[in-house]
C-alpha cells in the first residue's frame, strides 16, 4: 500500500550490531594475538648474512632481526598488551588504548620495514671479528624475515583499527572489578558469645577485639 513505510522490527535492529560486534571482536582477537607472535618470532631470525675479512681470509656473519633491531619486538609486546586492555576500558579510555593497538601495528610495520635494508648490525660484527672499525661486510644479503615481522605488524595494525572502529560494541570487563569511588558497606562483626571460647578465638583471627564493646 502506498503511503506506508515499512518499520524494521527492533530485534533486527539489535541484531545486526551484535553480530558485527562479535564477528569484529574475534577477529581483532585473533589478528592481535598472531601478529604479535609472528612479529616475535620473525625478530628471533636470520635477517641478514655476509662476509668479512680476517686474518686474509673470509669470516661468515650472521644478523638476527634482535641485533637489526628491537622496536618490532617491543612493538608488539606492546600492541599485545593494548589488546588485552582493551576491554579492562570503556568509552574515552577504550579508544585511547585501540588507538595505542594500532599505532604499535604501524610502527612495527615501519621498523621492519627500515631493517629489511641495514648493514650496520653485520659491519658491527664484521669490526668486532676483525678488530678493525673500518672493516666491511662483502657479498651482503638479506633474509625475508623482516616482511615477515611486517606482516605482523599488519595483523597488530587490523586488531587496532578494528577496535577503533568497533570497540563500543564489545564487552568489557565486569563492574565487580571496577572502582567507581562508590563506598563498600561495611560488614558487622558478628556477635561474641564470652562464653563461648570458640567464639573468642574466632574473633581473635579475624583481628577483632572479642573483649569490646
Amino acid at each position: 500500500m502506498e503511503g506506508v513505510t515499512a518499520v524494521p522490527h527492533p530485534r533486527s535492529e539489535a541484531a545486526g550490531p551484535s553480530r558485527a560486534g562479535r564477528r569484529s571482536l574475534a577477529l581483532a582477537l585473533l589478528s592481535g594475538a598472531a601478529g604479535a607472535a609472528v612479529a616475535l618470532l620473525a625478530t628471533r631470525q636470520q635477517w641478514s648474512e655476509g662476509t668479512a675479512t680476517v686474518a686474509g681470509g673470509a669470516f661468515p656473519l650472521t644478523a638476527r632481526g634482535s641485533d637489526v633491531t628491537g622496536v618490532p619486538a617491543a612493538l608488539a609486546v606492546v600492541g599485545l598488551a593494548a589488546l588485552v586492555a582493551v576491554f579492562a576500558v570503556r568509552r574515552a579510555g577504550r579508544l585511547a588504548v585501540a588507538a595505542l593497538l594500532a599505532l604499535s601495528g604501524a610502527g612495527t610495520v615501519a621498523a621492519a620495514l627500515l631493517g629489511a635494508s641495514d648493514r650496520a648490525a653485520l659491519e658491527a660484527k664484521a669490526a668486532e671479528a676483525s678488530g678493525d672499525t673500518s672493516a666491511t661486510v662483502a657479498a651482503l644479503s638479506h633474509t625475508a624475515w623482516p616482511y615477515v615481522a611486517a606482516v605482523g605488524g599488519l595483523l597488530l595494525l587490523l586488531a587496532g583499527v578494528l577496535a577503533l572502529r568497533y570497540g563500543r560494541l564489545w564487552p568489557a570487563m565486569s563492574g565487580r572489578y571496577e572502582r567507581d569511588g562508590t563506598p563498600r558497606p561495611r560488614r558487622r562483626p558478628a556477635t561474641v558469645d564470652p562464653d563461648r571460647p570458640e567464639d573468642l578465638w574466632k574473633a581473635l583471627d579475624r583481628g577483632e577485639d572479642p573483649t569490646g564493646t
